[in-house]
This record gives C-alpha cells, structure tokens and sequence, in this order.
C-alpha cells in the first residue's frame, strides 16, 4: 500500500483522511484542488504533467478520484483505493457547512478563487452539484472499484469506520471488499 486515491464525494472528508492516511504511512499527499484549479476555477494546463510526474514516484496518496484529463493515470499508478462511501446525511450537511464557512468568511482557495454568495445560486456550486450528483458518482465509484482485480478497494461507510481502519486496519486489511 504506497500509492492510495482517497476517494468519495465532496463533503466526505477526502483531504482531511488523506494527509491522516499519508502522515500515518510516511508517504507525501497531494491535494488534488491545489494542483488542478486555477484562476476563475479554470483547471490548470499543468495539471496533467503534474500528475504524471507524481504518479510515477513509488508513494503517494492523493484526495481525487481524479479530475477527468488525469483519471485514468492516477488510477492505473494507484495500488490502494479508500473509498469515504459515507451516506447523503453526513456529507452533504460537512459540505454545507464548509462552503458556508468558506463564504463567510471570503477564506482563499486554490488558484486564489473565494466562494462568493451570489454562487449559491449557480447549478455549479458544489453544494448543489453534490445533490445533484451524489447517485451518479457512487453508482460510478461502486463500478471503477468493482471492476478492478488488481486494486485493494477499502470500502468505508462511516467515520467510525474509517477511525478504526485507520487505527488497526492499515495496510487495509480490514474493511476492504
């Protein structure tokens, strides 16, 4: 276990587990918002060859399951996928409060972008795409780990459960499918 996608819906704690799960196994985290937005929440040209460059070291864990031009190479290096699968009632109210709080308070994000007020009324704002989502994401994670044989998929379904995994689980031998 030296390569691990963090994976889940937004709201499901997939930074926070990441840098635990890294921090606990010596292993550097990359935080997937940081290296792929930029400016206007453009998606940065050098995502891509940051991710190759990371994906080829021999450890890593990211908090992605990947942004569309860098997916399928992040999850071809992985060799372990943690997937938060916590159910709409824990991560859609974490979300809200995290982009009321952001908002609020006009805290700085990656590419220097501030979650503004007036986005709460855009379809894009990642609370509202969270709801709209949240089916279709699972449905496609349950599919993407399911078909995959050369993964260790560790399915955790509360917070509980990752706290356990976390504390006697590693290297994921406990919760997994």
């Amino acid at each position: 276990m030296r390569r691990i996608l963090i994976v889940g819906m937004s709201g499901s704690g997939k930074t926070t587990a990441a840098r635990r799960v890294a921090r606990r196994l010596g292993l550097p985290f990359h935080e997937m918002d940081v290296l792929a937005i930029g400016p206007g929440w453009s998606i940065r040209d050098t995502l891509v060859d940051e991710v190759d460059v990371i994906v080829r070291a021999p450890g890593w864990v990211f908090d992605s399951w990947g942004y569309p031009p860098v997916r399928d190479m992040m999850w071809a290096a992985a060799d372990t996928v943690v997937w938060l699968d916590y159910p709409r009632r824990v991560v859609l109210p974490r979300l809200l409060r995290r982009s009321l709080s952001r908002t609020w308070r006009r805290e700085r994000l990656f590419g220097g972008n501030v979650e503004r007020w007036r986005g709460w009324l855009e379809p894009s704002h990642p609370l509202w795409f969270a709801v709209r989502t949240f089916q279709e994401r699972r449905k496609y994670l349950a599919e993407r780990t399911g078909r995959s044989t050369r993964l260790r998929v560790v399915r955790l379904r509360a917070p509980r459960e990752f706290e356990a995994w976390l504390e006697n689980g590693l290297p994921g031998e406990s919760g997994g499918r």
